[in-house]
């Protein structure tokens, strides 16, 4: 710990050191490029946005007379029926008072018919006549009513008012026979009776769905928050989603003052302590204005997106600047570094690399080259090191050598000592010491493997089998053992003594701890699909599943010489089947105190003819 405070106190002072001398670089960038950028990028961001905010608005306010040139298209079409209708010849004729039923029923007969061709307008609901009452078909209630029921409408008097000019009406609910509750608008006027021109001969209604209306004014979609409704001159809602808010005054004097005198435009206003923008249009037809309340911030988030451009275009102008600066200031520093080296390399070469080491000292003033002449020393020092420990490196792979041909010697002389030992004991007649004397032959034959690290799968179980009948010999009647093979398992490779250590566990660990006379030991060995599956089970004393995992994550102390000791050998194992097949493959260990333990060790098969190169 202390080592690495240490080690970050040096890195810091020497940070220090290095922004101290380059103090004069850092003042010109600071002057020359990061103030200017800095204060033009601000005059650009600003600038910017407020175009941006103009164009954003601008372009809400298109989206809107968009919507009025549609729906002044709809009211249109209203005033031409009602146009239509009021200059049929023969109107005023049905509508004048005849006592007479069969004349009453042709009025009906023809008004109906008069009726049915202005319906045939898709953007028209329902014609209305409001007759008088004396008349047998005003209680029709479908297209004929009778002119009293006006009375109690609150846009009748404006339409009796007005001389005969067709008035609209404000969104209000209407209940049809044939067609239940419907919020309509309607355009009314007054019909006079060209002979009589102060009498009244009825009142024209036609109605048209407010859903007509709203289907319109659903096209218009400047962002999430919008509030969207119709106002009449006096500040009226004739039109509004929230049917609460129809007939009634518009609670916010701000809107209004933001609209007066204006026949459309984007006025800001602060509503509810909130900024917001006001935009109108007034539909031609009707007088009333279209008004679209937007949100500031929403404006402002659509402004940011379309300065992204504009933005990375500055981002790149102020980057390719920077470089510049950059390019202009390194040219200054490698002409520095530059003869500096050249006047390090001329005293090498003039002095030797031993009279460098001596220069050590000589850095520890101020100046720009400080860092760099320190740098050169600590460089020099390096080379020395490097030097010393690649001498080092070809003295330990010579020595290497030299022990690769000494063990490719010993084992034949081995081999041939324990071959003597064994014909010895054969003419003594001692049979069980040659049969321990060559299974001790075979089992150093088969583990040392002409020095490579993969033997065959056949080669480790028969490296198992000869361990354990040289431990049989050892002890006696202790265990017994099976080995259970599936398949053409001598057709696989696997990492050299992988089995020995699991199985010199079982018995040593697993059987000989326990109370037991005599122990169980199978091994088996098979093949599921790609992978190479083999496992050791023994019948001994078991260990809790706790440690049985630990074995697999914590390497273990080295065994005793005698074979006691805590270490199981499991961890190392793990680990070269990891290295030799991946990741993904190792050991699994399943174990219970008093109830034995298994170990079985997974890995993908490698078949002989695609065997790499010895591990």
């Amino acid at each position: 710990m202390r080592r690495f405070l240490t080690r970050s106190w040096r890195y810091v002072l020497m940070l220090i050191k290095s922004v101290v001398a380059a103090r004069r670089w850092l003042i010109a960038y600071v002057v020359l490029i990061l103030l200017p950028a800095s204060v033009l990028l601000y005059w650009y961001t600003q600038k910017s946005s407020q175009i941006l905010d103009e164009e954003v608005t601008q372009t809400m306010l298109q989206t809107l007379k968009q919507a009025e040139i549609n729906l002044n298209s709809r009211f249109d079409s209203i005033r031409d029926t009602s146009n239509a209708i009021l200059m049929n010849p023969k109107l005023h004729t049905y509508l004048r008072e005849s006592s007479s039923y069969a004349a009453q029923l042709d009025a009906m007969k023809e008004l109906s018919y008069l009726i049915d061709n202005a319906q045939a307008n898709p953007t028209v609901l329902r014609v209305r006549l409001f007759v008088d009452s004396s008349k047998y078909f005003s209680n029709e209630r479908v297209n004929f009513f009778p002119w009293d029921s006006l009375l109690n409408r609150s846009w009748y008097p404006e339409v009796a008012n007005a001389g005969g000019r067709m008035i609209w009406t404000g969104a209000y609910e209407e209940t049809y026979i044939d067609k239940g509750d419907i919020y309509v608008v309607s355009n009314a006027r007054v019909l006079r009776d060209p002979d009589r021109y102060d009498a009244f001969s009825g009142v024209l209604v036609i109605d048209v769905t407010v859903k007509t209306l709203e289907d319109i004014l659903s096209t218009i979609q400047l962002n999430n928050q919008q509030h969207v409704y119709m106002l009449a001159p006096d500040g009226t809602i004739v039109l509004d989603k929230d049917r609460s808010l129809l007939g009634t005054k518009l609670k916010s004097d701000d809107v209004l003052q933001a609209m007066a005198g204006q026949g459309e435009g984007v006025t800001p206003i602060v509503k509810d302590k909130n900024q917001s923008y006001v935009v109108f249009t007034t539909v031609r037809s009707t007088g009333w204005k279209l008004v679209v309340e937007v949100p500031k911030a929403e404006i402002s988030s659509r402004a940011v997106a379309l300065n992204q451009v504009s933005g990375i275009v500055t981002l790149l102008g102020a980057t390719l600047l920077f470089l510049l600066l950059v390019f202009i200031l390194m040219a200054f520093v490698v002409r520095g570094l530059n003869n500096r080296m050249q006047t390090v390399i001329r005293m090498i070469r003039r002095e030797g690399i031993e009279r460098l080491d001596e220069r050590t000292g000589a850095a520890d003033g101020g100046g720009d080259l400080n860092l760099l002449e320190k740098s050169v020393d600590h460089l020099i020092r390096k080379v020395h090191d490097l030097m010393e420990e690649t001498f080092r490196s070809r003295v330990q792979e010579r020595e290497a050598q030299l022990r690769a041909l000494q063990a490719q010697i010993n084992p034949h002389f081995f081999y041939n000592m324990l071959d003597t030992i064994n014909w010895i004991a054969i003419g003594h007649k001692a049979p069980e010491i040659s049969q321990m004397i060559d299974g001790l032959a075979r089992y150093f034959r088969l583990s040392l493997n002409k020095g490579q690290d993969v033997v065959s799968v056949t080669d480790e179980l028969e490296l198992a089998k000869v361990y354990l009948e040289l431990q049989q010999s050892r002890f006696p009647r202790s265990f017994v053992f099976h080995i259970q093979v599936e398949g053409l398992l001598e057709l696989y490779v696997m990492p050299k003594l992988t089995l020995q250590p699991i199985v010199e566990n079982a018995l040593l660990h697993g059987i000989r701890e326990s109370e037991r006379e005599s122990g169980e030991i199978i091994i088996r060995a098979r093949v599921e699909g790609e992978d190479l599956v083999l496992s050791v089970h023994d019948d001994g004393i078991g260990m809790a599943p706790e440690l049985a995992n630990r074995l697999l994550m914590e390497p273990r102390p080295d065994m005793k010489a005698d074979g006691t000791g805590s270490s199981y050998g499991l961890y190392n194992v793990n680990e070269r089947i990891k290295l030799f097949a991946g990741e993904e493959y190792g050991l699994t260990v399943q174990s219970e105190p008093g109830a034995g333990t298994t170990v079985t060790v997974r890995f993908k098969g490698v078949q002989r003819e695609k065997q790499g190169p010895a591990l």
